[in-house]
């Protein structure tokens, strides 16, 4: 009986809006697209022809276009030679440090290895001998050594005579 009363609620009304209605039940009403029974072909063959003639549009390829798809195609062709030339000089630079710093760990060992040799190469004993039997040199005493600190590093440069205490 419900079902019945929402049917005739509905068949009361003569618009297409169903949105407030509630038919309880399992039953599909039909509506119809247009009140009255006869549909217009005219609108549907203006859109079709609208349709149509945006596709037209759309698929149609000016010469503003093309110079405009030209300078574009150039363009980027420009920055990826660009990219690839920056590229190729990274590698050689890097190539190129990696040289230099073989060849600088090389002259390392070797002037190390100099080094070593000059220091072995000298006798301290000997040394010691020339300096204090044939110059004359001699180990200084208790009050003779006087030290300073300085604030910029630790070589001190002597331009004048020690006043004496």
């Amino acid at each position: 009986m419900a079902v019945q009363q929402s049917y005739r609620q509905i068949e009361n009304r003569n618009t297409r809006s169903y949105a407030n209605s509630y038919i309880d039940g399992s039953v599909v009403r039909q509506v119809e697209a247009v009140p009255g029974g006869k549909r217009e072909s005219r609108p549907r063959e203006d859109a079709r022809r609208n349709i149509r003639r945006n596709r037209e549009r759309s698929m149609a390829v000016t010469f503003p276009y093309v110079v405009f798809l030209t300078i574009v195609s150039v363009l980027s062709v420009a920055v990826c030679v660009n990219y690839l030339k920056l590229q190729a000089g990274g590698t050689a630079y890097r190539s190129n440090i990696a040289a230099l710093q073989s060849q600088l760990n090389d002259l390392k060992v070797s002037n190390d290895s100099e080094y070593d040799n000059a220091v072995s190469s000298v006798d301290m004993e000997q040394v010691k001998y020339i300096a204090i039997n044939q110059l004359g040199m001699n180990y200084a005493e208790e009050g003779q050594i006087i030290t300073y600190s300085s604030k910029d590093g630790d070589y001190i440069r002597q331009y004048a005579q020690i006043p004496e205490e």
